[in-house]
């Protein structure tokens, strides 16, 4: 197992966030979220990086964060951005772990959250729900295809699939020791 990390990644609003937190708290490790390295490497906001650099830069400051989290990470559980599974050296960095659900689940968990506004904002590519589906459908064969283990998290509590997840990479979470 490489860095004895593990990867979630999957569509935005899925979840992968709650997930690993939930999984730091069962296993020891740390949670770390990619979008979040970004923002602290940069800082600044994504959707600003979005705004005044494009797209294109903020793919590279993935590849950035792929490259630092190879080289220094262990023992995490980490969630990334939706854009983050092309990184040249995902699989490198731990095992990747597609969290997999239907569009419609997706967007009906974002609008129906109590800071709904709040969740649609900080994600740049969802602001045309139409064009995020188009994105979406586009994606759902390129996740599947960089995965290690694909889990349907449709209609499961983040503690399902906590457990779900920790059964299919037994051996993986040992609990690190801090000196």
């Amino acid at each position: 197992m490489v860095g004895n990390n593990i990867l979630l990644i999957g569509f935005m609003g899925v979840g992968k966030g709650r997930l690993a937190r939930e999984l730091a708290e069962r296993t020891g490790f740390y949670a770390i979220d990619t979008d979040d390295l970004i923002e602290s490497f940069e800082n600044r906001k994504i959707k600003k990086i979005f705004r005044d650099d494009g797209e294109a830069v903020f793919r590279t400051l993935e590849q950035k964060t792929a490259t630092w989290l190879e080289r220094y990470v262990t023992n995490t559980i980490i969630s990334t951005g939706g854009g983050f599974f092309v990184v040249k050296n995902l699989r490198e960095i731990g095992t990747v772990v597609f969290l997999q659900s239907a569009f419609e689940p997706i967007v009906d968990k974002i609008m129906n959250h109590p800071k709904a506004k709040k969740k649609i904002k900080k994600r740049p590519l969802f602001q045309d729900t139409d064009q995020a589906k188009l994105l979406f459908e586009k994606r759902q064969p390129l996740y599947a295809s960089c995965a290690d283990i694909t889990i349907n998290v449709e209609g499961k509590s983040t503690e399902d699939i906590a457990g779900e997840i920790m059964g299919k990479v037994e051996g993986v979470f040992v609990t690190p020791s801090i000196a």
